[in-house]
């Protein structure tokens, strides 16, 4: 597929105007994060932080898109966050970065970003290279109170986010047609709000639960993960994310056990 907007981006400029660096966003971040004390403040948390989600607007040139994906080692107790940037107008990987976090979290539907996070940001202070917007491997505003790890990601980065789930989690749809770039809305099951996106990405398969996470609309959102899906079921930035992770996990859990 040819890049919609062409194939160069602007790079991410500050609100004043200066080049921002994720790797500096992200030291921020994990400078100020305090994992909460039990599951009713971070319910509260993702309340308070749902407000400041975006979803108009989004880059409108994306070259640079960085995909993340996680996995979890020794029994939950340490997470794998691996990054991948890849370069969507020569559609190829140009790096790949993986970081090791602790895991200070129980396991709980609906707040894995409270488990997640941590690694993420970790791994993200290493990106030293202009990056255009971010695919998360999980929801964004299709969540139950509407923010999802993209979000979370996202709102903390102050960075352009896109969730996209591998199944659904929060929601009603009907089925989307089964050819390449068909969606139907994910709605909100009690109000009837649009809060993501069941997206076709490739023929006869299993769609994807596409939500904007901040400062991208859905249908910007929809846009970026169909540019970067080479004949994949999963956009290339994810999907090399996920198996940079693997590969690397079974490392982790070869070579370097928990002291």
């Amino acid at each position: 597929m040819v890049h919609p907007m062409g194939p160069w981006a602007e790079p991410a400029m500050g609100r004043e105007g200066t080049l921002r660096s994720l790797a500096e966003a992200a030291r921020r971040a994990l400078r100020q994060w305090r994992t909460p004390a039990d599951l009713e403040e971070a319910r509260s948390l993702q309340w308070t932080l749902a407000r400041q989600v975006r979803t108009e607007d989004g880059p409108a040139c994306w070259r640079w898109v960085l995909g993340l994906d996680s996995a979890f080692v020794e029994g939950g107790r340490r997470i794998v966050a691996g990054a991948v940037l890849w370069d969507a107008a020569q559609r190829t990987t140009v790096h790949r970065w993986v970081a090791l976090a602790d895991v200070e979290f129980p396991y709980v539907p609906g707040f894995l970003s409270f488990r997640e996070t941590p690694g993420y940001l970790r791994v993200m202070t290493q990106v030293d290279h202009p990056v255009d917007v971010l695919i998360v491997d999980g929801q964004g505003t299709a969540h139950p109170r509407g923010f999802g790890i993209a979000c979370h990601i996202g709102v903390l980065l102050d960075w352009p986010t896109v969730g996209v789930g591998k199944s659904r989690l929060f929601g009603r749809h009907e089925a989307p047609a089964p050819n390449a770039g068909q969606w139907v809305p994910l709605w909100h099951p009690r109000t009837g709000a649009v809060i993501g996106a069941v997206l076709t990405t490739r023929p006869r398969t299993q769609p994807v639960y596409v939500s904007p996470g901040h400062r991208v609309s859905l249908e910007r959102a929809i846009a970026i993960v169909l540019d970067c899906c080479d004949g994949y079921r999963l956009p290339e930035p994810q999907r090399q994310a996920d198996q940079w992770v693997r590969q690397m996990r079974s490392q982790v859990s070869e070579k370097d056990p928990r002291p």
